[in-house]
């Protein structure tokens, strides 16, 4: 299945507190459930101000990129 980044502008995103994440996952979630089954949340990236958000589908977003490939140094050693 295809995996897609999820790209959300939320000012301030590196600063919110643990219940502030959670309340953002459980809304996002919810979102998912209403959306349909077949859409998976794997993981996210916080920075700053954006969260990225790695689906094996997608959903509305400020933007959407579907993933080509997957690199990290276990492949290099």
């Amino acid at each position: 299945m295809p995996q897609f980044v999820i790209e959300r502008e939320i000012p301030g995103a590196g600063s919110l507190s643990e219940a502030q994440i959670r309340q953002v996952s459980l809304r996002s979630l919810q979102a998912l459930k209403e959306l349909g089954p077949q859409i998976q949340w794997l993981h996210s990236y916080v920075t700053e101000d954006k969260v990225y958000c790695v689906y094996l589908a997608g959903i509305p977003a400020d933007r959407v990129s579907a993933v080509r490939r997957l690199v990290n140094p276990v492949n290099f050693e």
